[in-house]
């Protein structure tokens, strides 16, 4: 009989505890539904099922074998859906969400190049700094801050991973000196994100391990693009993502501080709805972004990355390609140090349950 057919049969049959249920499940007879289970023993050389008049249950080797035939087929199905979605031509709304900072200096030539190769596919963007169910919300697409991933039904996958920088400007640092510690800040005004972002502490990585401050702020503001203004006004010191400030210290307008110390890199995520039959519309999106940003050098990421002298470039990475949800993700780029922060990177997808703020004040 077939093999994987008779699978497919006992897996039914020890997921609805019946033979009969099995059988009317799949549209066979109870007698083709037991001689297929049968025909699998024999061929185990084992009992799978222990069964009575009234029930049905599993053996240890019947649990052992549910388990794996499980996953065969689910790969199986994965498999050959994705066959079939890659057949189906890319159109339609393509509903996207994704941080505001973020989205208005990164999702631009990404979807320019996108809408060039997929014409019959209409971006629908939304940007926004709050929690966002994509399901209930009806996105199809979001771009999310991977600290900041709750629970919600999706997949996420990386797509780049950035620095935080603490800069001021020239005049402030003029008037108020600057710190070369990160104790020294606790001597300054400090721009910062609500606590429920980042928390209160700072905590840098040095030449004598980790330190921990927490700085006084005089402004708080969920906006990094808001942040940045303040500082650019002379406000205080700020922390802000390295690629908001690329062109503001590429032009002596914001100082950068602090170069012997770091703080927690901040991994950007796509997510996405995990489900069967992943629309060709989704697929290929995901596919184009995870494309875009490992060939995109950190430093053309929005503005100009910051330079630190740390990193030395290698060969340029390879470009990642997409696989669907349930299956092992294209081997990772090499990373490549570019203007001292980390290339980007593609990981293995994972799940998550629950809600995802999209994002953040990015």
């Amino acid at each position: 009989m077939d093999h994987l057919q008779s699978m497919r049969v006992f897996v039914r049959v020890a997921d609805l505890g019946s033979f009969a249920r099995a059988a009317s499940a799949m549209d066979i007879s109870n007698a083709v539904a037991t001689r297929h289970v049968a025909d699998l023993e024999g061929r185990l050389g084992t009992r799978l099922l222990n069964r009575t008049t009234r029930s049905l249950s599993l053996t240890e080797s019947g649990q052992v074998y549910l388990e794996r035939a499980r996953q065969i087929l689910d790969e199986l199905e994965d498999v050959e859906q994705m066959v079939v979605a890659r057949n189906h031509e890319p159109l339609g709304s393509l509903r996207i969400v994704a941080p505001v900072v973020f989205g208005l200096h990164n999702l631009a030539p990404v979807l320019q190049t996108y809408a060039q190769r997929y014409p019959k596919v209409v971006p629908d963007v939304t940007l926004v700094d709050r929690q966002v169910d994509l399901v209930e919300e009806g996105f199809d697409v979001g771009i999310v801050i991977a600290r900041q991933v709750k629970s919600a039904s999706i997949v996420t996958r990386r797509l780049t991973t950035g620095c935080m920088t603490v800069c001021a400007t020239p005049a402030y640092l003029e008037k108020h000196g600057t710190p070369t510690r990160p104790e020294h800040l606790l001597e300054h005004p400090c721009l910062s994100l609500p606590s429920e972002y980042w928390g209160d502490e700072r905590v840098f990585t040095g030449p004598e391990g980790e330190v921990r401050v927490r700085p006084q702020n005089v402004i708080i503001a969920n906006n990094t693009e808001m942040l940045r203004q303040f500082a650019l006004l002379g406000m205080g010191i700020a922390i802000l993502p390295s690629y908001l400030i690329g062109n503001d210290t590429t032009k002596g307008q914001l100082v950068r501080l602090l170069g012997d110390y770091q703080l927690p890199q901040v991994d950007i995520n796509v997510a996405y709805p995990s489900r069967r039959h992943l629309p060709a519309k989704v697929r290929t999106f995901i596919d184009h972004l995870v494309e875009h940003f490992s060939q995109t050098p950190n430093h053309q990421l929005g503005e100009q990355w910051i330079r630190d002298g740390r990193g030395k470039p290698v060969a340029p990475v390879a470009q990642a390609h997409y696989e669907h949800a349930d299956e092992e993700a294209a081997r990772p780029p090499r990373s490549r140090p570019i203007d001292g922060e980390l290339a980007p990177k593609v990981s293995k997808p994972s799940r998550t349950r629950g809600r995802v703020p999209a994002p953040s004040p990015f």
